[in-house]
């Protein structure tokens, strides 16, 4: 099933049973222009989210998180979210759960056994950590396959599908990229390790969403239920930086990004990019480039 525009939900009369089933009858992709528009209260299949461009946030429990183009956010099946858009290109798959499992199954099963059991339903999905990812080279390949399809094609389901299974072999491999990322957490216990990651990528997730804003520990630490030292300490083992260095990285990106796409002052970069003065920016962005922002812009062919 396939949508280039979002649904109202609130029309007078929108059925939203009726919308609703129709994610556990068959895949669907949304490939839509939004203005405006969002669901406060939606209960969904396995999905992947993504925008090719603005952003479109997420409340996942008591977290809020944006998905901006360049990223995507798996949600596992069964979850309840929030979402809400304004002025976004967004592309969301949500997969059948009985097509994801028998792919997973496949995946992850042998051949002997998928030649035992060919036509097996109820193996279930692997469990996800709903967290930002930025999208590698080969998800980005399979991704830009799949909306020219659609949009030189349309929409046929056997053809669709064939782009889905290999998709979701995708995800297979991201959740086993998780899964070692997991183990670089110092604690004894699996359990320990897996809660510690899970609010370690809270706080990925707080600076990806809010990096143009005032940071400081207290607040990343509050936000993933982590004291300071620990979340400092753990962020490093998993992710290889403290998350300042984090921080500066994702603003210093944002930074290089905007230098080479528009011609915005630096000065209003500076502010966009969570930096309070342009002298303490210009001198981070040459420690990182190697020249200045102007000197940077022109190589990059902006005058």
């Amino acid at each position: 099933m396939y949508f280039t525009s979002l649904p109202d939900h609130s029309q007078p009369g929108f059925d939203e049973p009726l919308h609703f089933s129709r994610f556990r009858k068959s895949n669907v992709i949304f490939n839509t222009h939004a203005q405006a528009g969002g669901c406060d209260d939606h209960v969904g299949c396995l999905s992947i989210k993504t925008t090719l461009s603005g952003e479109e946030w997420y409340g996942i429990g008591r977290r809020n998180l944006v998905v901006r183009p360049g990223q995507f956010l798996i949600l596992n099946d069964n979850q309840d979210y929030s979402c809400r858009v304004n002025q976004a290109r967004l592309f969301s798959i949500f997969f059948k759960r009985e097509f994801a499992a028998r792919v997973f199954y496949d995946c992850l099963a042998s051949e002997e056994a998928s030649l035992d059991n060919p036509f097996i339903t109820d193996t279930g999905t692997p469990e996800f950590f709903q967290t930002l990812h930025d999208i590698d080279d080969a998800l980005q390949s399979r991704l830009s396959m799949l909306v020219s399809v659609l949009e030189k094609n349309g929409y046929d389901a056997d053809e669709i599908n064939e782009h889905l299974l290999y998709l979701l072999r995708q995800l297979i491999h991201v959740n086993k990229m998780e899964a070692h990322q997991v183990l670089r957490v110092s604690a004894v216990k699996q359990s320990t390790k897996t809660e510690v990651y899970k609010r370690l990528c809270s706080a990925k997730d707080v600076l990806h969403s809010y990096f143009m804003n005032k940071l400081d520990l207290d607040t990343i630490s509050a936000a993933a239920c982590l004291s300071m030292p620990q979340l400092i300490r753990q962020f490093k083992l998993v992710f290889h930086c403290t998350p300042h260095q984090y921080l500066m990285r994702l603003r210093l990106q944002h930074a290089a990004d905007r230098l080479t796409s528009d011609k915005d002052l630096v000065s209003d970069i500076t502010l966009q990019s969570g930096f309070e003065n342009t002298s303490a920016f210009c001198r981070a962005f040459k420690t990182a480039y190697g020249v200045s922002p102007e000197a940077f812009r022109k190589q990059n062919g902006m005058k």
